[in-house]
C-alpha cells in the first residue's frame, strides 16, 4: 500500500506507532499534538483519533492534566504480555483441534511452514525476510483457525503491545548463532502444533502453543542483557524500563 492509498487515520496510526516504539519520546514526555502532526504531515483530527486507538492498545497513556504520553513497561509487563499471548494462542489451538479447521486455512498454514523450511535452504543463504513473513502468516492463521472473531481480535490486540507479537524478536541484526538455533527450534514447534491440531489433540495443541510463546521470553532475557546493542533494531525495546 502506497502513501497515496493510506487514509489520514492510517498514516497517523502507522507514524505515531513508529515514533512511540522507536523510543524517540520518553515515557514522561507529553506528546505535542502540533509538533507530532507537523512531523507526520497530517491534521490534528486523525492524530487525535490515532492517539485514542493507541491508548486503547496500551501503547500510549492519558495524562491527568491533559494529552498523552508514551507508556513505559517493566520487564514483568512484557513477560506477562507474552504469557497472555501464549494463553490466547493456546486456546485458539485447542479450540481448532476440537472444532476442526477450514481445509483452506490448514493448507495455507502448511504452506507457510513449507516456505519457512525453504528459507533455510535459499540459494543465497538463509532468507531471513521470508522467515519473518511466513512466521507472521502462520501465527495469523492460527488465530483464525477456531473461527472465533472475539478470540482472533484479542490475539491481534495483545500482539500490538511492545515485544509481545510473535515476530517481536526477529531482527536481522540479532541473528547470531544462538538465535538461529532458536528459530530452528521454533519451526519444529510450529510443526508439532499443526500436527496436534490436525489430529484433534486439543490439550496437546494448547500446551505446545503456550510453550512456543515462552520461547520469546528466552529471547527477551537475552536481548535485555545486550539492550544497548539491539535497542535500535527491535521496536519497543526502548520502552522497557531498566530494572
Amino acid at each position: 500500500m502506497t502513501d497515496e492509498n493510506l487514509s489520514q487515520l492510517d498514516r497517523a496510526l502507522l507514524g505515531l506507532r513508529s515514533l512511540a516504539l522507536s523510543g524517540e519520546y520518553s515515557g514522561k514526555e507529553r506528546l505535542s499534538e502540533v509538533a507530532v502532526a507537523k512531523r507526520l504531515g497530517i491534521s490534528r483530527t486523525p492524530l487525535r483519533q490515532a492517539m485514542d486507538r493507541l491508548v486503547a492498545e496500551g501503547l500510549l497513556e492519558r495524562i491527568k492534566t491533559g494529552g498523552c504520553r508514551v507508556a513505559t513497561f517493566s520487564t514483568e509487563d512484557i513477560a506477562d504480555a507474552i504469557e497472555l499471548r501464549g494463553v490466547m494462542e493456546g486456546t485458539a489451538a485447542r479450540l481448532a483441534a476440537e472444532r476442526g479447521v477450514d481445509p483452506d486455512l490448514m493448507a495455507q498454514a502448511s504452506d507457510a511452514l513449507d516456505q519457512i523450511d525453504a528459507a533455510w535452504s535459499a540459494h543465497n543463504g538463509f532468507n531471513f525476510d521470508a522467515y519473518v513473513t511466513q512466521n507472521a502468516r502462520f501465527h495469523r492463521l492460527l488465530g483464525q483457525f477456531p473461527n472465533s472473531p472475539i478470540l482472533e481480535k484479542e490475539i491481534d490486540r495483545i500482539s500490538l503491545l511492545p515485544l509481545a507479537s510473535p515476530s517481536a524478536f526477529l531482527s536481522d541484526q540479532a541473528l547470531v548463532p544462538d538465535f538461529q538455533d532458536s528459530l530452528r527450534f521454533a519451526q519444529r514447534q510450529h510443526r508439532f502444533i499443526l500436527d496436534a491440531i490436525m489430529r484433534g489433540e486439543g490439550t496437546r495443541a494448547e500446551a505446545l502453543t503456550r510453550e512456543h510463546a515462552r520461547l520469546a521470553l528466552i529471547n527477551f532475557d537475552y536481548l535485555k542483557a545486550s539492550r544497548r546493542q539491539h535497542a535500535k533494531d527491535l521496536p519497543g525495546l526502548a520502552l522497557v524500563a531498566n530494572d
